[in-house]
C-alpha cells in the first residue's frame, strides 16, 4: 500500500504539461469563502488601478506644474498624491489582510480533511505506510500552500493586474517606445515556464527526502530507549543528517533554479528600460514626447518590468506549492479498501453477539502466496466464552482483524450476528465490540481521558467505575493527581501492567456485546493477574468473549477451547477434553504447566 501513495511514473513531458495544475485541487476550499475571496480580489484591483493612477499624476506635475512655473499648482498635485497614497496604503492593507487569512483558512481546511481522510483508511494502508512522511505532508507541505494561497497567489495576481494596466498605459503615452519595452517579454517569459518546471521537479524531490527523513526520525524517537540501549545515538544521528543533507542539497538545486531565472529576468528588463531611456531622451529632445510624457512612460515600464520581475519569483513559490499539492493530492486520492456498502444493514442493540467464520482463508498483502488464515469455519454462539490458543505465527490475531473489518477476507464468509460483515457500516459493527489487544495503545493525556477513549461521552463516575471494575483505581489513586495525572507520551510513565489495566477499564466502559481479549493479562504479574481475570470474568458475563492467550493458565474456565496451527482449527473442545486427546493442546499444556511446575519446586 505504500505504493499508493506514489504516483504512477510518468514521462517529463507528461510532468511538465501538469505545471500547476495540483493547485486546482484546493480551489474548492476558496469557493468555501467567496464572500472574503471577492473581497481580496477587489482590494487588489484598487491597490493596483490606485499604483497605475501616479505616474499619470506624475506626468501631469511636471508638463502643467513644473511647465507654468506654479508653485500652488505643484503643491496641489503633491497634496493628491499624498491622498492617492493613503488610499493605496488602506487598499493594500486591506488586501494583506484577506488574503493571508484566506491562506491560513484554506490550510486549517486542508490539514483537518486530510488528517480525517487519514483516519478512515484501512490497517492495510498503515502496515507499508511510513507516519512519519504522512506527518511532514500534513506539516511542511500544508506550510508551503499556506504560502501560495496567501502571499504568493495574491502578488501573482497583483503583478499581473500591473504588468497588464502598465503595459497598456505604456501603449497609450508611447507606442513607439514600447515596442522595444513589450518586445522583450517573450524573451523573459520562456524561460520563466521552463524554469518553472525545474523548479517544481526539484523541489518535489525535496519535500520526498525531507518526508522520509521526518519518517526516520520519527520512528528513532518513538523508540528513543531501545535506541541509547544499543548505543545507536551517533548511528541513528549520521543517518538523519545524511537525509536532511540529501533534502538540502534536493532544495539548494531547486534554489539555484530560481535564482537564475531571477537574475535573467532583472538582466533583460533592466537592459530594455535603459535601451527606452536612450532613446526616449532623443525623442524629447526632438519633440517627439514631452518631459512628463517621458517620465510617466518610465514609470510605467519600471511598474511592467517590476511585476514581471515579481511574476517569475512568484511562480517559483507557486511551482514549490504545486509540489506540495501534489503530494496532498495523492494521500486524499487513496481509497480505503474497508468501507460501509451504500445501503448497511443496521445492526440492533444487544446485549450479546454471533459470530461466524464459513470457510474463511486470508492473506495479507506482503506475502499472498502464504495465507495466515486457511479455510477457517467457526461460530461462537451468544454469551459464549471461546479461548483461541495456539504456537505464535498461528494467525490467532489475525481473527480478531477479520472480525473488527480491518481487512475483508481473501474468500469465506464473517458474520456479526448473522449479517455479513460487508453489509455493516465498520463504524456500527465496531461500536458493538470492546477490543483489549496484547499491545495497548496509551495517548499522551490524563488516565481519565485515556479511559474515556472506551466511550468519549462517559461520565467521570462511569469512568472511575469503570477503573475501580478493571482494578486500575488503587495505581490511579496512588498518583499525584489521580484520574488527572498525565502519563506522557505512549504512556511511557505507567508499567505494562498499568497501561493493560487502563485498555481494561476501556473495555468495560465501552460495555459491548462482545469482548475482544488478546493477551489481556499477559503484562501482569501474577497477584494482578488473579485479579483483573476476577474483574474480566464479571465483564465477560452474558457477553460473547473471544479470548486470545498463551498462557493457558488464563483459559481454563472457557466454555470452548480452539486450537489453531497454520491458519488452521486443529482441534477444538475443553481444557479436559483437549488434555485427554493427546494432541497440539496436550503438548502446550505439558510444555507450559510442567515449567510452571519446575519453576514452584524451584
Amino acid at each position: 500500500m505504500a505504493d499508493a501513495t506514489v504516483s504512477d511514473p510518468q514521462t517529463e513531458q507528461e510532468k511538465s504539461r501538469k505545471s500547476l495544475k495540483p493547485l486546482t485541487r484546493l480551489l474548492p476550499y476558496l469557493f468555501k469563502h467567496r464572500g472574503m475571496v471577492i473581497a481580496a480580489i477587489a482590494a487588489l484591483f484598487s491597490a493596483a488601478v490606485i499604483t497605475l493612477v501616479l505616474p499619470n499624476a506624475v506626468r501631469r506635475m511636471i508638463d502643467y506644474g513644473f511647465g507654468a512655473d506654479d508653485p500652488a499648482l505643484v503643491n496641489s498635485y503633491f497634496a493628491v498624491l499624498i491622498v492617492v497614497v493613503c488610499a493605496l496604503a488602506t487598499a493594500s492593507s486591506v488586501r494583506y489582510f484577506l488574503v493571508m487569512w484566506l491562506g491560513e483558512r484554506v490550510v486549517t481546511e486542508v490539514r483537518a480533511d486530510v488528517f480525517d481522510h487519514m483516519t478512515r483508511l484501512s490497517p492495510s494502508f498503515y502496515d507499508s505506510a511510513k507516519s512519519g512522511e504522512i506527518l511532514s505532508r500534513l506539516t511542511a507541505d500544508t506550510t508551503q500552500i499556506k504560502s501560495a494561497f496567501g502571499a504568493s497567489a495574491s502578488l501573482a495576481m497583483r503583478n499581473l493586474i500591473m504588468f497588464s494596466g502598465a503595459a497598456v498605459m505604456m501603449v497609450v503615452t508611447s507606442p513607439r517606445l514600447s515596442v522595444f519595452v513589450l518586445a522583450a517579454i517573450p524573451v523573459i517569459l520562456v524561460p520563466i515556464l521552463g524554469f518553472g518546471r525545474k523548479v517544481r521537479k526539484r523541489s518535489r524531490f525535496a519535500q520526498d527526502t525531507l518526508a522520509d527523513a521526518s519518517a526516520y526520525a520519527s520512528e528513532m524517537l518513538g523508540a528513543v530507549r531501545t535506541l541509547q540501549a544499543f548505543t545507536h545515538e551517533r548511528l541513528s544521528a549520521d543517518r538523519y543528517g545524511s537525509d536532511v543533507e540529501a533534502a538540502f542539497h534536493a532544495a539548494r538545486q531547486a534554489i539555484i533554479a530560481r535564482a537564475a531565472l531571477t537574475g535573467f529576468a532583472i538582466f533583460v528588463i533592466g537592459s530594455s528600460i535603459v535601451a527606452v531611456l536612450w532613446i526616449g531622451a532623443s525623442d524629447v529632445f526632438s519633440g517627439r514626447i514631452t518631459g512628463g510624457e517621458l517620465s510617466q512612460f518610465l514609470l510605467y515600464s519600471i511598474l511592467a518590468a517590476g511585476s514581471l520581475a515579481a511574476l517569475s519569483e512568484v511562480w517559483g513559490e507557486l511551482s514549490l506549492a504545486a509540489g506540495a499539492a501534489e503530494r496532498l493530492s495523492e494521500l486524499l486520492e487513496i481509497e480505503p479498501e474497508i468501507r460501509a456498502p451504500a445501503n448497511p444493514v443496521r445492526l440492533p442493540e444487544t446485549k450479546r453477539g454471533t459470530i461466524a467464520f464459513d470457510h474463511v482463508s486470508f492473506a495479507y498483502q506482503n506475502s499472498k502466496e502464504m495465507p495466515v488464515v486457511q479455510d477457517l469455519t467457526l461460530e461462537v454462539s451468544p454469551g459464549e466464552t471461546v479461548a483461541v490458543v495456539g504456537p505464535s505465527g498461528a494467525g490467532k490475531s489475525t481473527l480478531f482483524s477479520l472480525i473488527m473489518r480491518y481487512y475483508d477476507p481473501s474468500s469465506g464468509v464473517v458474520r456479526f450476528n448473522g449479517v455479513e460483515l460487508k453489509q455493516l457500516d465498520p463504524q456500527d459493527l465496531r461500536r458493538h465490540i470492546a477490543l483489549v489487544p496484547q499491545d495497548t495503545a496509551i495517548f499522551g493525556a490524563t488516565i481519565a481521558e485515556n479511559i474515556a477513549y472506551g466511550r468519549p461521552d462517559a461520565t467521570r463516575d462511569e469512568i472511575v467505575a469503570a477503573a475501580q471494575a478493571a482494578l486500575a483505581a488503587p495505581f490511579i489513586d496512588n498518583m499525584t493527581n489521580g484520574f488527572d495525572t498525565l502519563v506522557g507520551e505512549r504512556g511511557i510513565t505507567l508499567s505494562g501492567g498499568q497501561r493493560q489495566r487502563i485498555a481494561i477499564a476501556r473495555a468495560v466502559l465501552r460495555n459491548a456485546p462482545v469482548l475482544l481479549l488478546d493477551e489481556a493479562t499477559s503484562a501482569l504479574d501474577a497477584e494482578s493477574e488473579n485479579l483483573v481475570q476476577k474483574a474480566l470474568d464479571r465483564l465477560m458475563e452474558g457477553r460473547t468473549t473471544l479470548v486470545i492467550a498463551h498462557r493457558l493458565a488464563t483459559v481454563l474456565k472457557a466454555d470452548r477451547i480452539v486450537v489453531m496451527e497454520d491458519g488452521r482449527i486443529v482441534e477444538t473442545g475443553t481444557h479436559d477434553e483437549l488434555s485427554a486427546a493427546g494432541g497440539l493442546y496436550a503438548k502446550l499444556a505439558r510444555l507450559q504447566f510442567g515449567a510452571d511446575k519446575q519453576k514452584e519446586t524451584a
